[in-house]
C-alpha cells in the first residue's frame, strides 16, 4: 500500500531502502553470506580464459582491479563481530585472499614481471595445499591424470598443452616492461623443468610423485591431437627459454618488493605478525641457536662412532623403509597420528629413492646418513591425507588456499614437528641423528634471512645462494646447485615463503605455550595428541586465526603478564 503512494514521502523513503536493501542485507547478513561471497569471490578470481588461454594482458588485470574493489565492498559490508571465533576467522581469511588479488596487482605483478609465472607444466603433486609460489591459470597438474589417457582426459589436455604457444607469446608482451634481474636471470629453471617433463612424458618415462603413489606419464594411445600439442608447447617452451636468455642481460633493476611492501604482505595477506625487522631479528636468533645446539650435540655425542652413509641402493633402500616404518609407528603409538590407512600410506608413498653420492644435495646428503628427520617434514602428507579424507566442516577453510596464504602453517608445522618428535624421544636410540634435525634447521634459518635480504634488495639471488650455503653446516648446501636456486628464487616469486618455515615454526611453538598455559589455567594436564588433534580441527589456516579458536593468548601483544 505505501509503494502505491507515488507522491508521498513514505514512497520516497521505500525507494531509498530498497536501492540501500544489497548492502543492507549483507550489513546484516550471517554466515552463510559471507560463504555466498566466497563462492562468487572464487568464481571472479582466476583470470578470464578463452580455448584454455589466460589473459593477464593489462587491460584484463585493470578489469580485475575493478572488481576487486567492488567484493571487497561486500565484505566490509558482512559484520562478523557476533559470530564465533572460527567464522570470524573466516572472515578474515576471505579479506586476506582478496588482499592477495590487491598485492598482486599493485606490487608483486607475476604476470608483468616474472617470466616463471609463465611455467604451467607440472609434473609432481607439491607437498602443500597449493603449488609453491604463483603460477599463471590454468595449472597442468599431468600428476592428476591416469594413464594411459581417456578420450576425455586426451581431449582435456589437448586444449591445455595447446594454449602453452599463445601463453608463451602473450608472456613475451606482459613482461615487455620488467626490469627485474633477478626473475629473469634465473627463470630459465622452471622452463628446463617444464621441458624436461613434456619430454619425459612424449618418451613414456615421466614418474610422478603425488599422495597415492607414483603415477607413470605416457602418450600410449594418444591420439595425433595431443600428440601434436605437446610437440608444439615443447618447442614454444624451447624458444621461450631462448628468448629469456637473450633478454635477461637487458633487465637490471631490482627484484624485491622492498621492506614497506613486505610488511604490508605480512599483516594482510600471510596474517602473520612479525615484519621483516621481526622476521631478521627472529631468523638471525634461530640460525644461532640451532647452530649452538648442534655444538652441544656433537660435543655430547663425542664418545660415539658417526652415522655410516649408505652409498648402495640396496642397503640404503632397506634402512629407509625401515626408518619410514620406525618413525610413522612413533606418531601413530604415541596418540599424535591417528591409526588410519591412508595416513600410513600417505607416509609409506614417500619413502623415495636412492640418490648417488656425486648427485646429492643437501637434504640428499642427510638422507644418507638417516632420512627420519627429513621424513619427519614429510607430515605434509599426513595433512594432505587428511585434507582429502577428513575436510574440515568450513567450506572456506577446506578449499584450496590462494596467494600462498597456508605457508607458515603448513611449512611451519613441517619444519617444527622435526625438532618436536627429537624432543618427544624419536631418536631415543640414535643420538647422532639429532645432530641432522639441528643442521635441517640452521639450513632453514639461513635460507630464510638470505632471502629476506633479498626481499629488501640488498642481495642478489648468486650473494643469497652464498649466503644460504656459507651458514649451513658442515658444508652441506652447495651454492651452485639447483637447490639452493631453486629455493632462493621460490622466495623471492613469493614474498614470505623463504622464512614460513621459521617463523610459522615460532607461531607454533607460541601456540603449544598459550594452549598448556590455558590447560593449566584450569587445572588441567597438557595432552600433546589432544592438542594436535583440536589444531588439525581448525583445517590449514594461519596460525595467528587459530590461536584465536584454540587460546586466550596470553602472551599476546596487550594482554597483562603478571610478574
Amino acid at each position: 500500500m505505501i509503494l502505491r503512494r507515488k507522491g508521498s514521502r513514505l514512497f520516497v523513503a521505500a525507494l531509498a531502502a530498497l536501492a540501500m536493501a544489497p548492502q543492507a542485507a549483507f550489513a546484516a547478513g550471517g554466515y552463510n553470506d559471507l560463504v555466498k561471497l566466497f563462492k562468487e569471490w572464487r568464481a571472479f578470481q582466476p583470470p578470464a580464459v578463452e580455448n584454455c588461454t589466460p589473459d593477464y594482458s593489462a587491460a584484463a588485470m585493470a578489469k580485475k582491479a575493478d572488481g576487486l574493489k567492488r567484493f571487497q565492498q561486500r565484505l566490509a559490508a558482512i559484520d562478523p563481530k557476533s559470530w564465533p571465533e572460527t567464522r570470524r576467522g573466516d572472515h578474515a581469511l576471505v579479506g586476506a585472499e582478496m588482499n592477495g588479488m590487491d598485492f598482486d596487482l599493485r606490487v608483486l605483478q607475476p604476470f608483468a614481471r616474472d617470466p616463471s609465472y609463465y611455467a604451467t607444466v607440472f609434473a609432481e603433486e607439491s607437498d602443500v595445499p597449493e603449488h609453491e609460489g604463483p603460477n599463471a591459470y590454468p595449472a597442468i597438474d599431468l600428476y592428476t591424470y591416469e594413464y594411459p589417457l581417456s578420450k576425455k582426459d586426451q581431449k582435456t589436455l589437448t586444449c591445455l598443452l595447446g594454449a602453452v604457444p599463445a601463453l608463451l607469446d602473450q608472456a613475451k608482451v606482459n613482461l615487455k616492461a620488467s626490469t627485474a634481474r633477478d626473475l629473469f636471470a634465473y627463470g630459465d629453471r622452471a622452463f628446463r623443468w617444464q621441458a624436461e617433463a613434456l619430454d619425459a612424458l612424449k618418451a613414456g618415462t615421466l614418474d610422478m610423485r603425488t599422495l597415492e603413489g607414483n603415477v607413470r606419464g605416457t602418450l600410449e594411445g594418444a591420439g595425433p591431437e595431443l600428440l601434436a600439442a605437446v610437440e608444439n608447447a615443447q618447442k614454444a617452451t624451447s624458444d621461450f627459454r631462448q628468448w629469456l636468455k637473450d633478454e635477461a642481460p637487458s633487465r637490471t633493476g631490482p627484484s624485491g618488493v622492498g621492506k614497506d611492501n613486505y610488511d604490508w604482505y605480512m599483516k594482510n595477506v600471510l596474517l602473520m605478525p612479525y615484519g621483516w625487522d621481526d622476521q631478521v631479528a627472529l631468523l638471525r636468533r634461530e640460525l644461532e641457536r640451532s647452530r649452538a645446539a648442534l655444538a652441544v650435540e656433537e660435543f655430547n655425542n663425542r664418545e660415539l662412532a658417526p652415522l655410516p652413509s649408505f652409498d648402495d641402493e640396496a642397503a640404503y633402500m632397506e634402512m629407509a623403509r625401515g626408518k619410514m616404518l620406525m618413525l610413522t609407528a612413533f606418531m601413530i603409538d604415541s596418540g599424535l597420528v591417528a591409526d588410519k590407512k591412508y595416513f600410513r600410506d600417505a607416509m609409506t608413498n614417500e619413502i623415495g629413492g636412492f640418490t648417488p653420492p656425486a648427485e646429492r644435495n643437501f637434504f640428499a646428503i642427510g638422507a644418507a646418513l638417516d632420512p627420519t628427520p627429513l621424513y619427519s617434514h614429510f607430515y605434509h602428507w599426513i595433512e594432505l591425507a587428511a585434507r582429502k579424507h577428513e575436510p574440515v566442516k568450513s567450506p572456506i577453510r577446506a578449499a584450496t588456499p590462494l596467494y600462498d596464504i597456508y605457508d607458515g602453517r603448513s611449512e611451519g608445522m613441517a619444519t617444527a614437528v622435526e625438532e618436536l618428535f627429537m624432543h618427544a624421544g624419536l631418536y631415543a636410540d640414535s643420538p647422532r641423528s639429532r645432530e641432522i634435525v639441528w643442521i635441517m634447521l640452521a639450513n632453514r634459518a639461513a635460507r630464510g634471512l638470505a632471502s629476506l635480504y633479498v626481499q629488501s634488495n640488498e642481495m642478489t639471488l648468486d650473494e643469497a645462494g652464498e649466503f644460504h650455503a656459507r651458514w649451513t653446516p658442515r658444508g652441506w648446501s652447495d651454492p651452485k646447485s639447483d637447490l639452493v636456486g631453486f629455493e632462493q628464487l621460490l622466495y623471492l616469486r613469493q614474498p614470505g615463503y623463504g622464512t614460513s618455515y621459521i617463523t610459522g615454526k615460532i607461531e607454533l611453538d607460541r601456540l603449544i605455550s598459550d594452549y598448556a598455559f590455558d590447560r593449566e589455567e584450569k587445572d588441567e594436564a597438557f595432552d600433546l595428541p589432544g592438542f594436535f588433534k583440536t589444531l588439525n580441527a581448525s583445517g590449514i589456516a594461519p596460525f595467528s586465526l587459530i590461536e584465536k579458536d584454540m587460546t586466550s593468548s596470553p602472551l599476546r601483544a596487550g594482554n597483562a603478564v603478571d610478574e
